[in-house]
């Protein structure tokens, strides 16, 4: 059984789409969540996840440089044994000590073609060049932003979509199910 802490900064709904995988959809009986963890402690995801049965831990960011935040993430992460570390709407960039820490063991979803948009906004990107479909990237992470190796990608159908939260709803419903899926295969293929 592959162990996955995910990492969230907000409502988590990949969160929850891959929890609810491994409870009872694709990813049962082939991972699960040992702990979910956000730099936010206020992040609606942590509620979601306690009730969903994952244990949590927040520690709170703000006023803290980026390295020595990390360095007290990965002092925490010393007490739970996993595999791999799911970003699933972390909105923070890890400092490449906390990357080398976890070599090719940190994965994350990103709402577009990582070479042609990496960063925040990538479905207002997608909405405001009027693009026909977008792509939803997952990939790991390297020291870069949204530069590491790609995994897997989909498409995004926009055509006819009017505003960004239309754009929004459509790319998200992907995500879901997408993330899941590709790390399904990606588990079944490492082990």
């Amino acid at each position: 059984m592959i162990k996955m802490v995910i990492f969230i900064s907000g409502r988590g709904s990949n969160m929850e789409a891959l929890i609810r995988a491994t409870q009872e959809g694709i990813l049962k009986g082939i991972a699960e969540p040992v702990l979910v963890f956000s730099n936010q402690p206020e992040a609606m995801g942590l509620t979601l996840a306690q009730a969903l049965g994952v244990p949590t831990f927040s520690l709170d960011a703000q006023g803290m440089k980026r390295t020595a935040y990390d360095q007290k993430v990965i002092e925490i992460l010393k007490d739970y044994a996993f595999d791999y570390l799911i970003l699933a709407g972390y909105m923070r960039i890890l400092s490449s000590e906390f990357i080398r820490n976890f070599p090719q063991k940190i994965i994350n979803i990103h709402p577009a073609d990582t070479r042609l948009h990496q960063g925040l906004h990538a479905y207002e990107w997608a909405f405001q060049n009027q693009m026909s479909e977008t792509k939803v990237t997952v990939h790991y992470v390297n020291e870069g932003v949204d530069t590491g190796q790609i995994i897997a990608q989909t498409s995004v159908d926009l055509s006819g979509a009017q505003t960004l939260d239309e754009v929004e709803q459509r790319g998200l419903a992907i995500e879901h199910q997408f993330y899941a899926q590709t790390l399904k295969e990606l588990f079944l293929n490492n082990n």
